[in-house]
């Protein structure tokens, strides 16, 4: 995967996104956040996280959906069943997918970091085809970012702890590295 100067993915499908902003230090990329995803929970191949990533989810389409309303969020590029990566927001923007966020002392991680969000839930095995995408896709981050190092590829439980849980148990994070390494 080519990331170009401007953090757009190449050969990936783009999606309009308007969620997100102007990093407060472009130079300063330096964490990979893996999160998980399911609209409704538990519930894949649906069109709802890409409507709420491109900011048009109907709220009514499903009772879970109403803690949703005027929610403003996204993430750098997400990864479904198949393996299919679709981008919403170009890597040099800053993303709105870690909330309130802590890194090694540092708050506010989504100034500098990448959201990657994975179809699925906590407790439901990820892909093969997710982990290969997945691989591949922070291999291309790191080499274009060099401040991200395996050691900088979190979860959203790592900045998030006592709010967040995901990726989850189910987040084979020994596979991912391996295959992380392979990809060298």
């Amino acid at each position: 995967m080519k990331i170009d100067l401007s953090g757009v993915l190449s050969t990936v499908v783009q999606r309009p996104c308007s969620h997100f902003d102007e990093r407060p230090d472009e130079a300063d990329i330096s964490l990979l956040v893996i999160h998980n995803i399911s609209l409704p929970a538990g519930q894949f191949g649906t069109p709802f996280v890409d409507e709420l990533f491109m900011g048009g989810i109907n709220c009514n389409a499903h009772p879970s959906f109403s803690d949703l309303k005027n929610l403003r969020v996204s993430a750098h590029c997400f990864i479904k069943r198949t393996g299919n990566v679709l981008q919403y927001v170009p890597f040099n923007k800053r993303a709105w997918h870690a909330g309130l966020s802590e890194f090694e002392g540092h708050a506010a991680c989504n100034n500098f970091s990448i959201g990657i969000e994975l179809e699925g839930t906590d407790t439901t095995p990820y892909t093969l085809m997710q982990y290969n995408a997945l691989a591949v896709l922070s291999k291309s981050i790191m080499q274009r970012y060099p401040k991200i190092t395996p050691s900088r590829i979190v979860g959203h439980c790592d900045i998030a702890p006592g709010r967040k849980t995901d990726p989850g148990s189910s987040f084979n994070w020994q596979l991912f590295l391996n295959m992380l390494e392979q990809s060298s």
